[in-house]
């Protein structure tokens, strides 16, 4: 059971930090992710949700994973 949880725990740390390095300038906005203005009628698509969300990730969640990333490394290296 712990075997599981520390794996899915391990995989959303990698995927959190996968967000987290994403450049808007480079590859965001290449791909047509860069910070867009909201339609006229007010209304915000999924996509400009998303760009939000990763934008939040970057900014929100930088020194929090630094912590994250060393305990995850320290108890695989500790205790494999």
């Amino acid at each position: 059971m712990a075997f599981g949880l520390f794996s899915l725990l391990f995989v959303l740390l990698l995927f959190v930090n996968s967000v987290a390095i994403l450049n808007e300038e480079r590859f965001l906005a290449r791909i047509g992710w860069g910070r867009q203005i909201t339609d006229p009628y007010g209304q915000e698509s999924v996509k400009a949700r998303l760009i939000n969300l990763v934008s939040a990730v970057r900014t929100l969640m930088r020194i929090p994973l630094i912590g994250l990333n060393i305990v995850a490394i320290l108890y695989l290296v500790l205790l494999g």
